[in-house]
């Protein structure tokens, strides 16, 4: 394996999901990136059904108004560095302007984002 900025990005996009969910994401990242073959849709089962909220750190309480939306725009920050194929993945200066980005408004209750509407 060539080491490059790619993976530069998956390790980030590693350590901010750990920071988030309390723990290792390891099997959080291989069912997200291993679609269902039975399935139709390229948006693998659990991210169609599992709650976000069910899926961050349980020792620390839901998020309010404004860290609510910062929350699910590191996860999708997060989820595009684990992009499987390298190329596909942001670079480090678009994840910098990312971060540094108003966060847009969140387009449903809080409790009511699924892992899929974060693809």
């Amino acid at each position: 394996m060539k080491v490059t900025e790619k993976c530069d990005v998956y390790s980030f996009g590693v350590v901010t999901m750990e920071v988030m969910i309390g723990r290792h994401p390891g099997d959080l990242i291989s069912t997200l990136l291993s679609p269902d073959s039975s399935s139709s849709s390229s948006m693998p089962p659990i991210a169609q059904h599992t709650l976000l909220k069910d899926v961050l750190d349980q020792r620390i309480s839901l998020p309010r108004t404004g860290a609510a939306e910062g929350v699910v725009h590191m996860m999708k920050i997060a989820i595009a560095c684990l992009h499987p194929n390298p190329q596909s993945r942001p670079t480090m200066e678009k994840i910098s302007l990312e971060l540094t980005a108003k966060w847009p408004p969140l387009p449903k209750a809080f409790c009511t984002i699924i892992l899929g509407d974060l693809f």
